[in-house]
């Protein structure tokens, strides 16, 4: 969620741990949390069908559960083709996926939303859990998708959302792509990786990344751990960092990139057809240092959700 690294690497690397930022990417802190510019906004019926012949061009907003949540479609539809939906890590905005969205258009119809609380949408009226958030996830891919096929693609804490999202929705999750997600059980390792006797930046960096979890965050969402739950036998592509820019933290840090990749190997059991791979010249923005592995692996499981 920080601008810069300005006087602590370890609030840099307490919202990486958690998956909400990376120091030097342009993405907002809590404190410094600043909506985009509203966009046009438009009223829609969440359970009303959608209409194929209305799809979102563009980004406007739409209304979820009397929310006003901020979308944006590029690419056209096909027919036998998934909907691609990009979910951004928690401290950014639809407008971090811009890039990867453009790209990605030119052989599918992509969209990305911001959740409740972040970019342009409105703020929760509350605590959210992840029944909350999900909704507002239905309520999106009832509008961009229909009754077609989606495949989800999520970013840190957005993959987090995406991953506890697919295993109940089965009947139009039908793939996901995982790009250095945050752990099914961060909490537990960060508690592992740095004891609570710790001192100095360590103790500080555990004590932030637990507030977050608790739901002391821009979504007000509150993450606990939990166990892996199957999608079934969807494409899953599971991407890590390769850079470890975890270890940067004194004493602790190589605990927490061992912590870090063993949260990886933990997504495989979303599928028997999960796959794991590793950005090498990456650290946590895979989509940004290595954008090329991030497309071909969304373009992959696209193409493997059709079949």
């Amino acid at each position: 969620m920080l601008r810069k690294i300005k006087a602590s690497a370890v609030a840099a690397l307490c919202c990486t741990v958690v998956g909400v930022g990376l120091a030097g990417t342009g993405t907002a802190s809590a404190e410094e949390w600043d909506p985009f510019a509203a966009t046009a906004a438009s009223d829609w019926d969440p359970f009303a069908p959608s209409d194929p012949k209305d799809p979102i061009s563009g980004t406007k907003k739409i209304k979820i559960a009397g929310k006003s949540v901020n979308v944006s479609c590029s690419g056209v539809p096909a027919r036998g083709k998934p909907v691609i939906v990009l979910l951004a890590g928690a401290g950014d905005g639809l407008d971090k996926l811009a890039a990867l969205q453009k790209t990605l258009s030119k052989k599918n119809q992509v969209c990305s939303y911001d959740r409740l609380g972040a970019g342009a949408s409105d703020q929760p009226g509350g605590p959210q859990s992840f029944a909350s958030t999900g909704k507002i996830l239905t309520g999106v891919l009832d509008r961009v998708a229909g009754k077609r096929p989606v495949v989800l693609a999520g970013h840190s804490l957005g993959g987090l959302i995406a991953a506890r999202y697919a295993p109940d929705h089965r009947d139009r999750v039908k793939g996901l792509v995982l790009m250095d997600a945050t752990s099914p059980t961060m909490a537990g390792d960060i508690k592992r990786a740095i004891p609570k006797s710790a001192k100095g930046p360590a103790a500080e960096l555990r004590a932030q990344n637990l507030a977050v979890f608790t739901g002391q965050n821009p979504e007000k969402l509150v993450v606990p751990d939990g166990r892996v739950r199957s999608a079934g036998r969807i494409p899953v592509q599971v991407i890590q960092h390769g850079k470890q820019y975890l270890a940067a933290l004194p004493q602790y840090g190589p605990r927490l990139e061992k912590a870090w990749s063993a949260g990886q190997r933990k997504w495989l059991a979303l599928s028997s057809r999960a796959k794991l791979s590793t950005a090498k010249k990456s650290e946590h923005y895979i989509y940004v240092d290595q954008p090329e592995i991030a497309v071909k692996a969304i373009q992959r499981v696209a193409a493997q959700a059709t079949r």
